[in-house]
């Protein structure tokens, strides 16, 4: 079956799916009095976890195939693509273990736009040595992981902002059986706190690895000052969490700054040599 193919119906399922948890998680409100039906679900059902599954072996395969099956195909289309992987394959995980009603309709949408990507920009081979270096898969290995937590944490921000809005009477949509906004806001920075773990380990390999790999410290170059300023941006929410409890709006809008500043340092780069410039 060509790649294509499987690049569509993995797609399709995680669109199917997102419908789905569109029409059982999110209802629309009527009117701002009419109360929201009662829900007694908690978490995934048996069928909707194994359902998970399939697109997500399925987007795995092709990612593997396109991307690291021979030489290292590596560009935005292939970065956004794997971190949705990540993202949702952290998700499934994370449903173990808390509530996440509200969830599915935010990432897996997301998915499924990113299936796609790599088949349309497939990004360029790396040919140079380093591209197969212990080092080099270890420092990418990492950022991935970064990215796709962090993406996770936006998608919490989200709904925190959501839960907030609807506590308040506000917008026009209710998430039937959505978490309590305290458990949502402490979820939220275990996952930003795990991230900065890894985003901390991201850049610390590619200041120790640089000059094995390239003969040369690392470079103050754009990718290396927003992923620096994201580290910042990040470092500091956690620290006025601990020190001051911030919270609310301030840890949403701290997260998004964050977010795209690291999104910056990478995929919006790639986004503009590969699309806009058309240059490697």
């Amino acid at each position: 079956m060509p790649d294509i193919v499987i690049h569509g119906i993995a797609s399709a399922m995680y669109v199917g799916l997102a419908w789905h948890f569109w029409n059982t998680r999110w209802r629309r409100r009527r009117s701002l009095a009419q109360a929201p039906e009662p829900s007694t679900r908690q978490g995934l059902e048996a069928w909707e976890r194994s359902a998970l599954l399939v697109p997500l072996a399925l987007h795995g395969w092709v990612l593997y195939q396109g991307v690291f099956a021979h030489e290292l195909h590596f560009g935005f289309a292939p970065a956004l693509s794997v971190m949705m992987w990540l993202g949702v394959a952290i998700y499934w995980i994370e449903s173990f273990f808390y509530n996440l009603e509200g969830m599915q309709p935010l990432v897996l949408p997301l998915a499924a736009v990113a299936v796609p990507l790599p088949a349309i920009f497939p990004g360029l081979a790396s040919s140079v040595a380093h591209a197969q270096a212990f080092e080099f898969k270890l420092h990418l290995g990492l950022a991935m992981v970064a990215y796709s937590l962090f993406v996770i944490a936006l998608l919490h921000a989200t709904l925190m902002a959501v839960a907030e809005r609807q506590l308040h009477g506000k917008g026009s949509l209710l998430i039937s059986n959505l978490p309590p906004l305290l458990t949502l806001e402490k979820l939220l920075f275990r996952v930003i706190g795990a991230a900065f773990v890894f985003l901390t380990l991201t850049l610390a390999t590619g200041i120790v690895f640089s000059e094995t790999l390239f003969g040369r410290p690392l470079r103050a170059d754009h990718k290396t000052v927003f992923a620096v300023l994201s580290w910042l941006t990040f470092g500091l929410l956690l620290a006025g969490r601990a020190l001051y409890g911030w919270r609310g709006r301030t840890a949403v809008r701290w997260t998004l700054t964050g977010f795209l500043m690291l999104l910056l340092a990478y995929v919006g780069s790639r986004f503009v040599l590969e699309v806009v410039l058309q240059r490697g």
